[in-house]
């Protein structure tokens, strides 16, 4: 049985209370609690309608927070920046840096970022945070398992890469096996953390059936409507996803920008949806509420296994183009991975673990890839996913 941690170590109807005075809630368990707030009109909301300063209580106070989604994509960031290093000055990677980046301990986070040590948040704990708490430590410590072989790997930056031997090929750093463990990480975390917490836990059921009647203590917003901010938090930094969108550049970061690249008819709909989910919270509107996690849920998946699709495709088009196969191979095999997460789709870790040892299970990794295990990888994704060849 393939264990994905070998993938790191080589390729690694609303009732209003007032209508109904002869009964109350706990009588009636049909009765929608009372609003906390006006009802906003869908049809205010529009493409340039700011996220952050819209939705306001009563009294006009500002109900969104978005520092605990915001601290979190930070944190994604610096982890993806320090890898970055070792190709970009030369430098060699410390795997319990970037441990301790992971799960925010040891105050890994310096300069302008130095704030998050004490942000009371960190990406280890929501990591692949749907799966049960020893599939989910599993998953963890593959992600580990990756930040020990770019750590290795960096040790060789300066030498050219070859079969059997870490280096770099091009402006890429790759290990003995021809992975580009770089991407393996980013693109990994984009799966277990950002699809499957946004998706599966911060959009699942059981949270959008969260208490929308009370306040957080001390705060001016509910359990609901936070858990709905730090899904924008993580997905964008911008005050309007998409905003800064051009003919060449998403202007967004990793699950934001696939949408873009991979997902191009849903991306223009993405912040419209999350204006009208966060609408949907304050007008107590479980069944727009229910459509918009659905919408979100359902474009990330499309994204990210039209991504694994993409990224095949390009390894085949690299031709004889040694670096360019070897860091599409590093970005597709970290997609593939993180189809596990795709649980609208099926998506699970059997399917995920099959399409990646069929593909870099031979000794050699990447150097032992062919046509014939790129299109079965293939056609098993289009397969799962239902997207016509």
């Amino acid at each position: 049985m393939f264990n994905a941690t070998s993938i790191f170590r080589f390729a690694p109807v609303v009732l209003l209370a007032l209508g109904l005075t002869s009964c109350d809630t706990a009588d009636n368990p049909d009765t929608v609690a009372p609003q906390l707030r006006k009802s906003i009109d869908y049809a205010k909301l529009t493409d340039t309608t700011t996220y952050a300063n819209f939705f306001v209580d009563d009294a006009g106070a500002k109900t969104v927070d978005l520092t605990n989604g915001s601290n979190r994509l930070l944190m994604f960031r610096a982890i993806n920046t320090y890898n970055g290093t070792a190709v970009g000055t030369g430098a060699t990677l410390d795997a319990n840096v970037l441990k301790n980046m992971f799960a925010n301990t040891s105050s890994p986070f310096s300069g302008t970022l130095a704030s998050l040590n004490t942000s009371g948040v960190q990406l280890r704990s929501v990591t692949a945070s749907s799966l049960s708490s020893a599939d989910a430590e599993k998953e963890r410590q593959t992600i580990e398992a990756g930040f020990t072989a770019i750590a290795n790997a960096s040790k060789s930056v300066s030498a050219t890469a070859s079969e059997g031997k870490a280096g770099k090929l091009g402006t890429y750093l790759v290990d003995e096996k021809g992975i580009e463990q770089a991407q393996i990480i980013q693109k990994g975390l984009i799966g277990a953390f950002q699809l499957d917490y946004i998706g599966n836990i911060l959009l699942s059921d059981k949270n959008l059936a969260l208490d929308n009647k009370t306040v957080v203590a001390g705060k001016k917003y509910t359990q609901l409507e936070q858990n709905w901010d730090e899904i924008y938090g993580i997905l964008t930094a911008n005050t309007i996803y998409g905003s800064k969108a051009t003919a060449t550049s998403s202007g967004e970061s990793f699950i934001g920008s696939y949408l873009w690249e991979y997902n191009k008819d849903d991306f223009p709909k993405i912040h419209k949806a999350l204006l009208t989910g966060r609408a949907a919270i304050v007008n107590n509107d479980a069944t727009t509420l229910k459509a918009q996690a659905t919408f979100l849920r359902s474009a990330m998946e499309k994204a990210v296994a039209n991504a694994a699709l993409g990224y095949l495709g390009k390894w085949k088009t690299a031709g004889t183009n040694v670096a360019a196969a070897a860091h599409a191979m590093g970005e597709g095999l970290g997609f593939i991975y993180s189809l596990r997460y795709a649980k609208l789709n099926g998506g699970d870790a059997t399917f995920s673990d099959g399409v990646l040892v069929n593909l870099i299970g031979a000794s050699n990794g990447f150097w032992g890839l062919t046509n014939a295990k790129i299109d079965a990888a293939a056609t098993a994704i289009r397969t799962q996913f239902k997207i016509a060849g």
